[in-house]
């Protein structure tokens, strides 16, 4: 069984920027062919991908994020992490972290809350 926790701030100020970890247990983030995304739910609309990283290290960004974000991976700690700059307030939202391939996604983090606000 597969699990993803993310953590990090709930709290950022405006312009800064967001850092959230996803810690994984139950599986290897460079087991093939799996891709480890970054989703997120902002207030009262739906889910938005940020992008993700295969299980060989490569990346993949939403165009609309793709100049502010970065995601990257510790495989001595089976972590991967989301960095993303020049936060607004139209960043605000639930972050979560998820696990799939081509065909599904077949895990997910609980959801961390996340608020851009000075």
């Amino acid at each position: 069984q597969v699990q993803l926790q993310e953590s990090g701030p709930g709290l950022v100020k405006p312009s800064q920027t967001l850092s959230l970890t996803c810690a994984v247990s139950g599986g290897s983030i460079t087991t093939a062919f799996y891709y480890w995304s970054w989703i997120r739910q902002p207030p009262g609309k739906g889910l938005e991908w940020i992008g993700y990283i295969r299980f060989s290290g490569s990346t993949v960004y939403s165009p609309t994020l793709k100049s502010r974000t970065s995601i990257s991976r510790d495989t001595s700690t089976n972590q991967f992490t989301l960095q993303l700059n020049s936060v607004t307030p139209e960043d605000t939202g639930v972050y979560y972290c998820t696990r799939g391939s081509d065909t599904l996604v077949d895990y997910w983090g609980q959801g961390t809350q996340v608020t851009v606000s000075s």
